[in-house]
């Protein structure tokens, strides 16, 4: 059954599902009250949920029920083969291409890191990656690049991502991201008008891919009200616990957020901040899902989730893009990644 022995022991292997029949509902949070950080609220409640039927014709009633039940509580499901190792090959091409082409200055040139005080020093002090988000650009893995912003390794083995508009700008993956498939997964999701608003190519290099420090995605990808933000998480190689797979901390989507990335007041030392604070997580609470290449990860927008430094010989390229229920939503105009004129968020149904 889905999520059966997800709460086990580290190491586990959740159960995986084929799903034929889906329904998404808003709205069935219970209500919470708001929390504030100076001026800044941070959304705790009226958290609307991910509810998941996943049948297939073997199926009980009984076991439909688990499965919602356990999607429900756990906020992450794992589908196994969404995608062929065809879609997952001309993913990896197309990127070599991109990389092969790939020209940027030396001093655009920055580290990606996940780490609040990194994060601000590298990405939150460029206008490289605030206005990424209509933009195919690119970031780096921490040592590969000197003072000036020269390349320490091969410029293709140095990538950490590469974003955040690969789903609009690119053929490959806006066909990918548009595909009748996930089209399909939308509607059956009951999603009634999504909009995609961000995509990337995490490359997760063998030996020095870095660690994602445990998060949510709705404190840099923030609506009123919460739990409109699905991501989609798509694995173009087997992803393992050796290579850094995603790591989660079931049922975590149901506490809010305590935190939030924003753009800074004109005329600060950054272009970003942080409003509140990550709270400390046990790490037993966390448990990996590692999957098989072409398999799909969706993950609520309030979810705790992490992946590990990659240590091991293999890489784990992952083709990520986020989408927004925009029925009932306002993005937040303090997110760093804004539409633009250029790139209006588009409808995941085009």
């Amino acid at each position: 059954m889905l999520g059966q022995g997800s709460r086990g022991e580290a190491g586990s292997q959740p159960c995986r599902a084929r799903v034929t029949s889906w329904c998404w509902c808003w709205g069935l949070g219970s209500s919470c009250p708001m929390a504030s950080v100076t001026q800044h609220h941070i959304q705790k409640g009226q958290n609307c949920f991910l509810l998941l039927y996943a049948t297939s014709p073997e199926d009980s009633g009984e076991e439909q029920s688990s499965r919602l039940f356990q999607f429900h509580k756990d906020g992450f499901l794992v589908l196994e083969q969404f995608f062929s190792a065809e879609e997952c090959d001309s993913m990896r091409s197309q990127i070599q291409r991109i990389v092969a082409g790939m020209e940027v200055p030396p001093h655009c040139r920055t580290a990606f890191s996940t780490r609040e005080e990194e994060q601000l020093q590298a990405q939150g002090s460029s206008d490289y990656f605030l206005t990424s988000g209509d933009k195919i650009r690119f970031f780096f893995e921490k040592g590969v690049l000197d003072e000036k912003g020269n390349f320490l390794i091969p410029k293709e083995k140095s990538i950490s991502k590469i974003g955040h508009a690969l789903h609009a700008y690119d053929p490959v993956f806006k066909q990918i991201t548009h595909s009748p498939k996930v089209q399909e997964l939308g509607r059956k999701l009951g999603l009634e008008k999504p909009v995609v608003v961000q995509s990337m190519y995490i490359f997760k290099q063998p030996g020095i891919g870095g660690e994602v420090t445990p998060h949510q995605d709705a404190t840099f990808l923030h609506t009123e009200p919460l739990g409109r933000i699905l991501g989609f998480w798509i694995a173009l190689e087997d992803a393992t616990q050796e290579n850094g797979c995603l790591w989660f901390i079931p049922g975590s989507h149901t506490n809010g957020i305590t935190r939030r990335m924003v753009r800074a007041a004109s005329g600060a030392s950054t272009c970003v901040e942080f409003v509140g604070s990550e709270p400390a997580y046990d790490d037993k609470q966390f448990i990996p899902l590692p999957i098989s290449k072409g398999g799909l990860i969706l993950i609520h927008g309030e979810v705790v989730h992490k992946s590990e430094l990659n240590s091991s010989e293999s890489s784990r390229h992952a083709f990520t893009f986020h989408v927004m229920e925009a029925k009932g939503t306002t993005w937040s105009k303090e997110n760093w990644l804004q539409p633009t004129p250029e790139l209006p968020f588009p409808s995941l149904y085009t």
